[in-house]
């Protein structure tokens, strides 16, 4: 007879002692010493009530025992308290729940550390490349150079000047690194004050103007927006925005054109970043924002930034409190957005957050 339930299976088996018992006092009344017929009845009904407390006593005493040794093998804290007035059901109930708890959580903390292993070995593979390009440049200029290269002076120049560019992008990769580091420091919080977030973009398209001209992408504000104040960490944010105009240069088609708009809604002001570019596959969207993870595996590596660009945006908004969203459609365009909270304050603030007059 198939149960979950241990109480039934000891009444069941007191009830087979009960009747065991009615047979060895009909016998021995039989044969033996007469009884009457009340005592027929009170001897097997006795001893299986007695048997029931005793099996019953004994299996969760045991099953208790056998339970705090698994919970303490397993380095679960939440086991059978002795002392509470539970069935043996309840116990075998709970330790059930708590085994398939502790099953899946164990199962959850596998996978997300194979995922973060997976993790660091592509990290590392990638900062190696992202180093490894701009150092075999530099050991190449060298090596020409000092193989007679030197006494040139075009040659010299060129070279010296070459490596300059390769030394600045490791210099520029370390930086980022060092950067997205400090950001995930938790005591490592945004400085947060009123400012026009309007003006400010105005002076991050201006500084990125001569980059755009390259590649003969136009940067523009949707509308001449009035002033419009957010409660953010002004160099920070301006850090994502030239992240993320950096980015749609870099990855633009030429001739094409970075638009940024402004949308007000309740108390937050969302900022859009769209292109025309080359646009981006969806399924690349879950991995988009990790350190140095590349789109197209065969993209030249000398074009756009270190790599962290994005993943620098992230971690800067996370300390927001903010998300970035993305949108794209392959050779159609992308477009980037995030949201900051409005300012109660219209006004310029000082750098304590004091609103001057």
């Amino acid at each position: 007879m198939k149960t979950n339930r241990p109480s039934i299976l000891i009444l069941y088996g007191s009830l087979i002692f009960s009747v065991i018992s009615f047979l060895l006092a009909a016998f021995i009344d039989f044969v033996i010493i007469p009884f009457s017929n009340a005592l027929l009845v009170l001897i097997p009904l006795i001893s299986g009530v007695v048997a029931y407390f005793i099996f019953y006593y004994l299996l969760k005493k045991f099953i208790n025992n056998r339970l705090s040794l698994i919970y303490r093998s397993i380095q679960v804290n939440n086991g059978i308290d002795s002392t509470k007035k539970t069935s043996i059901d309840e116990v075998l109930e709970k330790a059930e729940s708590d085994v398939n708890s502790w099953k899946e959580d164990r199962t959850i903390e596998i996978s997300k550390l194979k995922e973060q292993e997976q993790f660091r070995k592509e990290f590392l593979g990638n900062l190696a490349h992202e180093l490894k390009t701009p150092v075999f440049s530099i050991q190449g200029y060298i090596s020409t150079l000092l193989d007679g290269a030197l006494e040139d002076e075009n040659i010299n120049r060129s070279f010296l000047e070459r490596a300059n560019k390769a030394t600045d992008r490791m210099v520029g990769i370390l930086e980022d690194l060092d950067q997205i580091a400090k950001l995930e420091v938790e005591d490592l919080k945004p400085e947060l004050r009123s400012f026009d977030i309007s003006e400010l973009i105005k002076e991050i398209l201006e500084t990125l103007e001569l980059t755009a001209k390259q590649k003969n992408i136009v940067l523009a504000l949707k509308k001449d927006y009035g002033p419009i104040h957010v409660l953010a960490d002004r160099t920070k944010i301006g850090q994502v925005l030239t992240n993320l105009i950096n980015n749609s240069i870099a990855y633009g088609k030429e001739n094409g054109k970075t638009e940024i708009s402004l949308l007000l809604f309740e108390s937050l002001v969302t900022i859009e970043i769209s292109d025309n570019g080359i646009g981006i596959d969806p399924k690349h969207f879950p991995r988009l924002f990790e350190r140095f993870y590349r789109v197209e595996k065969s993209r030249n590596r000398n074009e756009g930034g270190s790599g962290l660009g994005l993943a620098i945006v992230k971690n800067i908004l996370d300390s927001h409190g903010q998300a970035i969203n993305v949108r794209s459609t392959v050779n159609v365009g992308s477009t980037f957005s995030f949201s900051l909270e409005k300012s109660k304050i219209s006004g310029p603030v000082s750098s304590r957050g004091i609103p001057l007059k």
